[in-house]
């Protein structure tokens, strides 16, 4: 017997348990709280945290993109935007502006989020302690005391080793002044982009079974010691291959025949709207 599923695949329910802790997130800036991660049908680690926050926050009218480290085309990108169409019949898009959720791994849009947009951010590892004390009470402790010791330390080892902060993604940020957090795997490029945003954004770890948030206009700043301050991947000299944009997170491409670099755009949407305006024809949405 084939049974109708429930509006966003979860029953009512669940949706408000985790409305409630999502709730608490935003009221606590940067503090993990825990919630009771549901069974999904695809595998914890995929993005069972971002799509749970996703499903109990999508309305019939809403608008869904779903982003994979820029890509709006990749298999974990397609496969969150399928199930969540499919139990709600909400449209999708690929376009950032025309979104009221946007699900993302690993990036942040190009382009700037508004006021009533809501970016959900998949997180594999919540805890910016883990490395410091693998002991969950321990951790907690720490950021209860506003001990942050540990994160500090494994920076200056980073300074040490390498003679500069060496975090290719992840880097640790304080949020409003109080609690450290992990910006999911975002690369220290989109750091600023939590700064004062306009826009929610809400972090959700499926398998650590935690949620936290940044509310609008919260201030967010990257851990840094004042003689070797925070700094984003440079990609100065550098522009994309397809657009000619530059002040953007490139990707680095390498021929595989004839060995030669080129770059371009991670933010496939960014790429193709930047395309589109310039040339001033319909650019056709894959990207290859």
């Amino acid at each position: 017997m084939i049974t109708k599923a429930h509006f966003a695949f979860f029953d009512e329910g669940s949706k408000k348990e985790i409305r409630r802790a999502t709730l608490k997130a935003v009221a606590i800036p940067g503090y993990q709280v825990p919630f009771a991660s549901r069974e999904m049908p695809i595998a914890r680690g995929w993005g069972t945290g971002g799509l749970q926050l996703t499903l109990s926050l999508i309305g019939r009218n809403d608008v869904l993109k779903v982003i994979d480290q820029g890509a709006d085309q990749s298999v974990n990108a397609v496969s969150i935007k399928k199930l969540v169409q499919h139990t709600t019949g909400v449209s999708v898009t690929e376009n950032t502006e025309e979104a009221d959720i946007v699900q993302s791994r690993h990036r942040i849009p190009e382009k700037e989020l508004r006021e009533d947009q809501i970016l959900v951010l998949q997180v594999p590892n919540p805890e910016p302690l883990r490395k410091v004390d693998a002991r969950e009470y321990m951790t907690k402790r720490m950021h209860a005391e506003d001990d942050y010791s540990g994160a500090w330390l494994i920076l200056f080892e980073q300074i040490m080793k390498f003679g500069r902060m060496s975090t290719g993604a992840a880097h640790p940020v304080y949020v409003n002044g109080r609690y450290v957090m992990t910006p999911s795997p975002i690369p220290r490029f989109d750091n600023p982009k939590m700064h004062q945003s306009k826009a929610l954004i809400l972090l959700g770890a499926g398998r650590e079974k935690k949620i936290f948030a940044v509310p609008p206009y919260t201030n967010v700043e990257s851990l840094a010691f004042d003689d070797y301050p925070f700094a984003v991947e440079s990609f100065e000299g550098k522009a994309c291959k397809l657009c000619g944009s530059t002040e953007v997170f490139l990707d680095e491409i390498i021929d595989p025949v004839t060995g030669d670099r080129s770059y371009q755009c991670n933010d496939t949407s960014y790429c193709i709207e930047q395309l589109n305006s310039e040339e001033k024809v319909e650019v056709e949405n894959s990207y290859v």
